[in-house]
């Protein structure tokens, strides 16, 4: 699921003078460090680099809160980075597919871009015809976090904060967010949500990487091997809002409950472009930290497995990357070139009222956490 991001010249010299080896960073302690990479009109943006005692990095900045990079060892100790990203802070200015990003206020599409809540009709900004996606214009994906650096029993990580205020995007309440990114020293990147507000309000939010094993720019995913903890999903009409139907995968093109390569079944699947783009309804139904995907890329013997608390997790196969993105190094990112997995409750839940409740009321706490652990093949 996809669409946004001044100074060039000093952004990229920051950007490369920040720039780590990919084949074999430097071991040691875990460490955190911070650096500037420029600004949004005003406002300084500061990137964070999280790495971790066996050599694993991850850069995140405070705009948008976004993972730059995310460097992991293959079955030969090989280091790369697989998650696609922008060039520079510029690229990220000037429109990207959330690469990376935080999504919200509210995650995935509300239909029409309408939704009612204690009896008040509530219009949003149509960013995804006729639907509004992702937290809208200027959603959570677009606004510079307030940040500090956090060491805790689990590894070492970077907090962000934000306060979401009443109104913006026509949302009701102010929406106190804090998300904290935290890289283990079992390869791990774990990442725990939190929010609160004084006025009722949706809140569905989730992290929008697109991930490549292989490395940010080695092309097609499609022999990527993908297992769900699911047995269903949530069908959708030609807008891509669920119809409010709940189905079993089994025996249709959305099945992965037996590994699978993501490409293998793209001839049986009627959107155009080929691909997925759907929410699947994980069997722990939301109630623990459970596994919920494990992806293995085969050459390079990396493994990726998803936990999450959330009862969904929304599979995107980078359908409508188009090679025009500012892509780091001479990359260029083309359809089907990455893969999301987006930890959520199910898009368009504040309209349908059969599915898990998205709304957060005063003196609550909206809570989530999602995993990401890598190993590989050797390592199993």
């Amino acid at each position: 699921m996809r669409s946004v991001l001044a100074s060039s010249t000093v952004c990229f010299l920051l950007f490369a003078a920040t720039a780590v080896a990919a084949d074999k960073p430097e071991k040691g302690s875990a460490s955190v460090t911070k650096q500037d990479y420029g600004k949004v009109e005003s406002t300084p943006v500061e990137l964070y680099v999280l790495t971790n005692s066996k050599g694993m990095i991850v850069k995140a900045m405070t705009y948008g809160g976004i993972i730059t990079e995310l460097h992991v060892p293959d079955s030969k100790g090989k280091f790369a980075d697989v998650v696609l990203g922008c060039k520079d802070l510029d690229g990220y200015l000037a429109g990207h597919p959330y690469f990376g990003a935080i999504t919200g206020r509210v995650a995935n599409r509300i239909a029409n871009a309408r939704f009612t809540l204690d009896g008040k009709d509530y219009q949003l900004a149509v960013n995804n015809a006729p639907n509004s996606l992702h937290g809208g214009l200027k959603g959570f994906d677009k606004v510079v976090w307030k940040a500090k650096e956090v060491k805790g029993k689990d590894g070492v990580g970077v907090e962000f904060t934000y306060r979401s205020p009443d109104g913006e995007e026509n949302f009701p309440g102010n929406l106190d967010v804090t998300i904290t990114y935290t890289l283990t020293e079992d390869n791990e990147l774990k990442i725990d949500y939190k929010a609160v507000t004084d006025k009722a309000t949706p809140v569905n939010l989730t992290n929008h990487s697109y991930f490549n094993l292989a490395g940010h720019s080695a092309g097609k995913i499609l022999d990527h091997v993908l297992k769900l903890e699911a047995d269903k999903y949530t069908p959708t009409n030609e807008k891509l809002i669920p119809t409010g139907e709940i189905e079993a995968v089994k025996g249709t093109p959305f099945d992965f409950t037996k590994a699978t390569a993501l490409g293998a079944r793209f001839k049986d699947l009627k959107s155009e472009p080929p691909g997925y783009d759907l929410n699947y309804v994980l069997n722990s139904g939301g109630k623990k930290l459970a596994l919920a995907a494990t992806v293995t890329e085969p050459t390079s013997g990396r493994i990726m497995e998803m936990y999450t608390t959330e009862p969904g997790v929304q599979l995107y196969t980078g359908n409508f990357l188009d090679g025009k993105t500012k892509a780091k190094g001479s990359a260029t990112y083309d359809r089907h070139n990455a893969f999301c997995l987006e930890a959520q409750h199910y898009p368009d839940s504040i309209n349908q009222k059969t599915f898990p409740s998205v709304v957060l009321k005063p003196g609550d706490t909206y809570t989530q956490t999602t995993v990401y652990k890598f190993l590989t093949k050797s390592s199993e």
